[in-house]
């Protein structure tokens, strides 16, 4: 029997999610904030746990544990305890990655990543930094029960750029691999990215070899994200889901042709759940439109957009397959592996899923290919970005 990609590697999986435990917030941080806090508390009409901030109603506690659900979304857990283990327990997590044949898998969160206008708009700036500090802690813990293999990120208190700095730090000391991050934080009233209010940031992250982590939901409006998690209509959800995976394209232009690659050339930027196909094509209009407006003429010591995303910019897949030749002949040193495990869109083959197992999807996109290829996509391009400790296996 030929042996499979995911025995041949130590496959990373550079996009998946942590579902927050109800205590996540409560049992860490001052009861002197009382209901400001992030908690669950049960909805009657829904008939399911809520996660709330005060009186502010964000998503069900087990809106985003889809994996392996027996109904087709937007249906969920309406509690924790009837979703699968593996999406609250790092023990049952690390069991499940053995089961799809994956090694290491780098954990994103939901509340903080997906409603930060919520801790904008509805916490004091005071709360949401604590609130930022203990999920940071709290996911180190979720990774100790194997950290070699469980790789958590960090969230930033974005709104105060010394605190982001300090956490940077304090996040990377604890073990930490990189940095959730977003490009496009004038959307909520900040400088831009290549503003030099950034600068301490970006300085940083480059010294300390860290990736910043554009998460296609990070920063989106509620508007922009009712598509991914509400809708009941399953033309809606079809179209909104699709178009939000997207979303990706305006960060990695905004640190191209604003100069922010330029200034800070060994600074490494991830697009993170936002599928690799529609990344050449951006590339190959970013270089026309550079030369057809006459940009390179305006800045003649800058490198083609395409050259910056080659150089700096990380995709990664999926479910994807038919473009994935084109994507690697553009940026196959940085495209990575991914599951998005446990949202609905996600490689998590269960009664209501369309997904094959992650095993049959590396062997059907990557099948054929060079095996140089094929390891630094699974697993080298992952383990050396991130900083991962070898495995354990040979």
């Amino acid at each position: 029997m030929t042996e499979q990609l995911c025995e041949r590697y130590a496959v990373a999986d550079v996009d998946s999610h942590i579902i927050e435990p109800a205590d996540l917030w409560t049992a860490r941080i001052s009861s002197k904030w009382g209901d400001l806090i992030p908690h669950v508390r049960f909805h009657e009409r829904r008939q399911e746990d809520v996660w709330y901030v005060g009186d502010k109603k964000l998503y069900g506690a087990g809106a985003f544990a889809q994996a392996g659900w027996p109904e087709y979304p937007p249906s969920h857990p309406k509690r924790l305890a009837e979703a699968n283990p593996a999406t609250v327990d790092p023990k049952a997590r690390l069991s499940y990655l053995d089961e799809m044949g994956i090694y290491y898998q780098v954990l994103y969160p939901n509340i903080l990543g997906f409603h930060s206008h919520v801790f904008l708009k509805n916490v004091p700036r005071e709360l949401a930094t604590e609130c930022v500090r203990a999920y940071n802690d709290w996911i180190v813990e979720f990774c100790s029960a194997d950290p070699k293999r469980l790789v958590p990120m960090t969230m930033l208190p974005f709104w105060d750029i010394d605190e982001s700095v300090a956490e940077i730090q304090r996040a990377h000391a604890m073990g930490h691999k990189g940095v959730l991050f977003a490009a496009r934080y004038d959307k909520v009233g900040l400088p831009r990215l290549a503003d030099d209010y950034w600068s301490p940031l970006l300085g940083l992250a480059q010294e300390m070899e860290l990736s910043l982590n554009f998460h296609v939901g990070f920063l989106s409006a509620p508007e922009e994200l009712s598509g991914a998690v509400d809708q009941s209509k399953k033309e809606d959800f079809t179209k909104e889901s699709s178009l939000v995976l997207l979303g990706n394209a305006q960060n990695i232009a905004e640190v191209v042709l604003t100069g922010v690659c330029d200034r800070y050339p060994d600074l490494k930027f991830v697009s993170v759940e936002n599928g690799a196909g529609w990344l050449p094509f951006l590339a190959e209009t970013m270089d026309w439109q550079w030369k057809n407006v006459g940009a390179h003429k305006d800045f003649p010591d800058r490198l083609l957009p395409s050259e910056y995303m080659q150089r700096q910019i990380y995709g990664m897949f999926w479910y994807e397959q038919q473009a994935m030749r084109s994507v690697i002949d553009l940026i196959g040193d940085n495209l990575m592996f991914e599951t998005d495990f446990p949202h609905a869109t996600s490689l998590s083959p269960g009664p209501a899923s369309e997904s094959p197992s992650p095993r049959d999807v590396m062997e059907r996109a990557l099948g054929g290919l060079p095996e140089q290829t094929i390891g630094k996509v699974l697993q080298h391009t992952a383990t050396k970005l991130y900083h991962l400790d070898p495995p354990d296996r040979a």
